[in-house]
């Protein structure tokens, strides 16, 4: 049994800024108390950042816990070889205390939506039985008509 308060200094994860549209720190919860079955963050995301355009090959749970955030999903229209075209299907506000299931292979963005204010989650990904990995796609776009470029 591990114990861990989300508010402590401690284990910063180290995070690609090609990810997110700003500023966005996180923390490894799943490394301070060894899950082995979830990869577990504290996402801080400040001045109206917002993660890429992605997928992840498991589903995810998130659960906001200070701010106002959303969450946005979108559909792919057609592919071309290096792009896509999309289409926002749904906007979810998020609020402090709710939670939302993301299912696996979902194409989605996620973050704060005001620029004077932080918006923080603990999102919780879900390693599949069938993977011993949990991986994340993450695309360029303009959140509006394509995606494409996969980010490193």
């Amino acid at each position: 049994m591990r114990k861990a308060n989300i508010y402590s200094p401690g284990n910063p994860r180290k995070i690609n800024p090609n990810w997110f549209t700003g500023k966005t720190s996180m923390k490894d919860i799943s490394g301070t108390i060894h899950s082995e079955q979830h990869n577990i963050y504290h996402v801080y995301f400040k001045g109206g950042s917002k993660t890429k355009l992605h997928t992840h090959n498991g589903n995810q749970i998130l659960i906001a816990t200070k701010g106002k955030g959303k969450l946005e999903l979108y559909k792919k229209l057609q592919n071309k070889k290096s792009h896509f075209a999309i289409k926002k299907t749904e906007s979810i506000p998020l609020n402090e205390g709710d939670i939302v299931y993301i299912p696996k292979n979902t194409l989605h963005t996620h973050g704060s939506i005001s620029k004077s204010k932080t918006f923080s989650h603990i999102a919780i990904n879900i390693i599949s039985s069938k993977s011993s990995e949990y991986k994340t796609v993450w695309y360029e776009s303009d959140y509006a008509k394509s995606a494409g470029s996969i980010v490193p």
